[in-house]
């Protein structure tokens, strides 16, 4: 028996939650969520999206090499190095003034990774449905014990929240504040030369809030360490699945599930 089929949810009924944590009724998953979870297609694909943010970098290939200069040959009680003509500087090479780099970054580099379309939307409906799953849930390091159920699902009013407070205290009740303190407490200063880039510090991710419409959600929860809030239609697998690990611990309001049904509609694969 497949490590899937032990995990496999039980039914595709989950509870919907009030902003007070209590459960109000019970509504059927989208099929998206019994999609296979496949690690190595996720990675495959977060690691496309990553390197499609890159910047290729590169010298003019003719950069240092713009001279007419010549090596002398033997005989002369010098190195044999290009020189100028009519004098004895040395010209071209890495060593000398004015000269090429000895292993510049190349500009024809390929540091983009393509992905199929299909293989984007199978990764990303495979991170939807590990979400649904404590196992892996679980595995990323994230603070499962006191989470009321899996995947996390509140009313629409979720959506209109415009105070951090407001926010923290439905985490409080819901059992997800335990992985926000997690976060907060992983923060750290990162090492090498990223602290004078803007970089300075590392800080783990948490829970990603999934919303059918940014009613002020966004600004809310912004400063919440580890916290993210990604409307259904954009959501990917980058977010879902940070570092290419499934599993991340998600909230989606009632009208995110009807959005991802209508994105995704039945399961593939």
């Amino acid at each position: 028996m497949s490590l899937q089929e032990q995990i496999k949810i039980e039914s595709l009924e989950v509870g919907v939650y009030n902003l007070e944590g209590e459960k109000v009724k019970t509504v059927k998953l989208p099929k998206v969520f019994l999609t296979p979870v496949r690690p190595d297609l996720i990675r495959k694909v977060f690691l496309a999206l990553r390197t499609s943010r890159l910047q290729p970098k590169g010298t003019d290939p003719l950069a240092g090499k713009r001279t007419t200069a010549e090596s002398w040959g033997v005989g002369y009680g010098v190195a044999r190095v290009p020189r100028i003509k009519g004098g004895r500087r040395a010209a071209r090479v890495p060593q000398a003034v004015g000269g090429r780099r000895a292993h510049p970054p190349r500009v024809d580099k390929v540091i983009w990774e393509r992905v199929n379309r299909k293989e984007k939307r199978l990764a990303t409906m495979s991170a939807i449905a590990a979400t649904a799953y404590k196992y892996f849930v679980a595995k990323r390091g994230h603070k499962v014990e006191s989470v009321v159920e899996l995947p996390v699902v509140v009313t629409d009013d979720f959506e209109e929240l415009k105070r951090t407070a407001d926010v923290k205290e439905v985490f409080k009740k819901l059992g997800l504040w335990d992985d926000v303190e997690r976060a907060h407490d992983g923060i750290r200063v990162r090492a090498g030369k990223g602290k004078m880039r803007g970089r300075r510090y590392k800080k783990p991710k948490s829970v990603l809030i999934v919303v059918s419409k940014n009613r002020g959600i966004a600004l809310a929860a912004r400063n919440l360490p580890g916290v993210d809030v990604v409307e259904a239609r954009n959501v990917n697998v980058e977010l879902l699945a940070p570092g290419g690990h499934p599993g991340r611990l998600t909230v989606y309001t009632e009208s995110a599930l009807r959005d991802l049904e209508e994105r995704f509609g039945g399961v593939s694969g």
